[in-house]
């Protein structure tokens, strides 16, 4: 679904090619609370920051938790709906809401089961 998508810049109608690469816990490498998704948009890192209270959250509200696998989906979509919009593209980080996060996985969630499943997180070498 959104770890590997083609989305049309709002502005310049340019093809954007947007890759998942990795989840990061941001605590170590900026010292923020949060899970960071790291996408290449056209070959340059992109950063999706998810707040580590969104976890909490979706385990109050529902008794379930949010995967890797699920977070990479709920960030793509975000990014997605962001290149759509027309975002900044030299802009590397931007942070959803705790609402945003919710929000978008909520989505997900009801995208894959039209689907049929999650799809699986490529290995990347």
């Amino acid at each position: 679904m959104y770890e590997d998508f083609h989305v049309a810049d709002r502005w310049s109608g340019e093809d954007i090619h947007c890759r998942w690469k990795a989840n990061m816990v941001a605590i170590a490498t900026r010292h923020a609370d949060a899970v960071d998704i790291r996408f290449d948009v056209n070959e340059r890192p992109m950063w999706i920051a998810l707040p580590s209270t969104a976890w909490v959250e979706q385990k109050k509200r529902s008794g379930k938790v949010i995967t890797d696998q699920l977070a990479a989906q709920v960030a793509g979509r975000y990014l997605k709906q962001l290149i759509g919009e027309g975002y900044d593209a030299r802009r590397e980080v931007y942070t959803m809401t705790v609402d945003e996060v919710l929000s978008h996985l909520d989505a997900v969630v009801e995208e894959a089961r039209s689907q049929g499943a999650m799809p699986t997180l490529p290995v990347l070498t």
